[in-house]
């Protein structure tokens, strides 16, 4: 069964390339598009859509309007927004959005965006998918709350009772503790390497000897973290070694 979905953004361009996008991921009938939020929400009164995708910054109302509107149904859609800032995302997952999307957006993280939303529609969690996936990773900076995409994180840093989560070029203070990141980021992506460590293993680009008999991982940013000797077997059998 495919999803039914509403593309609103008021640039055509815009709207051109998500459909193309989606249409090759399959699994989504684009069956309407719209250049306003007013045009939108008249669509979605009429067709029973399973996912709208929401641009944010639109002129007359905003895409965060059309969301507050839409939470409001008896059946409302999955909404998603996809936009060109990314000084929404808290706001966003306010009103319920099931994902974020920066432009330009890749295929690949649409697909995963696709695949949280087929998860709802089945009666499934729209935060996992294929294990118990963080859709974010809420980080403090500067006084702030920051949400960052899984995908992003390049390893986690147990700190005594704190972790910092690393993302290339920054080093940023966890809101949950390294337990909570473990149990609750997918353990098919994220690998506790070390007692100090939790692992992208997408991020992982070499396994290499860091001592005699030691192994260390090193990852896209030419960071080298050691593995525990207990781990690296089952390390090894995560990357599809021997």
């Amino acid at each position: 069964m495919s999803l039914l979905a509403l593309i609103v953004d008021d640039e055509a361009p815009a709207r051109a390339e998500l459909r193309y996008l989606l249409e090759r991921i399959g699994g989504v009938e684009v069956v309407g598009e719209a250049a306003s939020v007013r045009e939108a929400l008249a669509l979605a009164a009429r067709v029973a859509y399973d996912v709208v995708f929401l641009d944010i910054s639109m002129p007359d109302l905003t895409g965060m309007d059309a969301a507050r509107e839409l939470s409001t149904w008896p059946k409302s859609p999955a909404v998603v927004f996809v936009t060109a800032h990314d000084d929404h995302a808290i706001q966003a997952f306010t009103v319920d959005a099931i994902d974020y999307l920066l432009k330009p957006v890749s295929e690949e993280r649409l697909a995963r965006c696709v695949q949280r939303v087929l998860a709802l529609r089945q009666g499934g969690d729209p935060r996992r998918t294929g294990g118990t996936e963080l859709l974010k990773v809420p980080v403090s900076q500067d006084g702030e709350t920051r949400l960052l995409d899984a995908d992003d994180v390049l390893y986690v840093e147990a700190d005594g009772d704190h972790c910092w989560v690393h993302v290339p070029g920054e080093r940023l203070a966890s809101q949950r503790s390294m337990r909570e990141l473990e149990d609750a980021l997918p353990a098919t992506v994220f690998f506790r390497i070390h007692r100090s460590y939790l692992v992208n293993l997408r991020r992982v680009v070499a396994l290499e000897a860091v001592a005699p008999g030691r192994s260390g991982v090193r990852l896209g940013d030419g960071t080298v973290l050691e593995v525990a000797r207990r781990q690296t077997r089952a390390l090894k059998q995560h990357l599809g070694l021997r």
